[in-house]
């Protein structure tokens, strides 16, 4: 589990990015953190990740004070962070070399297993012996994954991964998060892409470096005002769900998808016959 207790953050002698922040994440648990370009999202997960420091309060990652620096071994094995331009994140011209960069402690067998799966979780094992460079640019994502991914993390925080990438490789990562989640791995995703509240379990709205807002999936058509009231747009779909509601159609969702929507409209219409 991941506890952030009261947790505060400036650069330098600016004002306060974040202020008080308190926050529990439930190990398999996926939060999605939402907000406007400077509520301080990113600072939250460069937090939680280990990069920077709090200014006052504490992160406990499986109750490791993050703060403490004979903590930062065990704590960098159990975290992985991808972040919006995978160029930032490459090293080597080779795949199997980026993948395996960070396995060189393991025995070589070891190191094939986890170059293997890893590829193969993010589709891109059929690639392992092409050139990076001459990928695109949610190819280089996915490879990136893929390196984190090797490092067997618990924990996985996904800095706006889809930023750079078109919107065919967007549904490539939204499918790779929805696969992760079944795999049972806890998920920090930040973004600013109101599509991608559909990822989570739980909803982070942030605003001007605090917490304004804490919403389950199963709360989001009844709380799509508060999205409104801080000028996150609301995916079509949920707008469709809940023009239907208010017109006695009541639409029970695992997943938030127009094929879902048009399943269930059509068992509804049969079973109405």
């Amino acid at each position: 589990m991941i506890r952030v207790e009261h947790i505060t953050y400036r650069y330098k002698r600016e004002k306060n990015i974040l202020k008080d922040v308190n926050l529990e994440i439930q190990d398999g648990e996926t939060i999605v953190i939402m907000g406007k370009n400077g509520s301080g999202k990113s600072t939250l997960g460069k937090l939680i990740s280990g990069i920077m420091k709090p200014k006052e309060g504490n992160i406990l990652i499986d109750d490791l004070d993050i703060s403490q620096k004979k903590n930062r071994e065990k704590i960098r094995s159990k975290i992985g962070i991808v972040f919006q331009n995978p160029e930032n994140q490459i090293i080597f011209n080779s795949i199997e070399d980026e993948v395996s960069f960070a396995l060189k402690d393991l025995e070589k067998e070891e190191v094939e297993k986890r170059i293997k799966d890893s590829l193969q979780i993010v589709d891109m094992e059929h690639k392992r012996k092409e050139d990076l460079y001459e990928l695109s640019l949610g190819q280089k994502q996915r490879i990136v994954i893929g390196e984190v991914l090797a490092k067997k993390p618990k924990y996985l925080v996904f800095d706006e991964p889809t930023t750079m990438i078109d919107s065919k490789g967007k549904e490539k990562i939204y499918q790779i998060v929805e696969d992760l989640k079944k795999q049972g791995y806890t998920i920090i995703y930040i973004t600013n892409l109101a599509e991608e509240m559909l990822l989570a379990d739980r909803i982070i709205l942030l605003e001007e470096g605090q917490m304004v807002a804490e919403i389950k999936k199963e709360e989001i058509i009844d709380k799509l005002e508060v999205f409104e009231q801080y000028d996150i747009k609301i995916p079509l779909i949920l707008q469709i769900v809940k023009r239907l509601k208010q017109e006695g159609i009541k639409i029970e969702f695992a997943n938030y998808t127009i094929e879902e929507l048009v399943k269930q409209l059509k068992e509804m219409i049969e079973n109405e016959k």
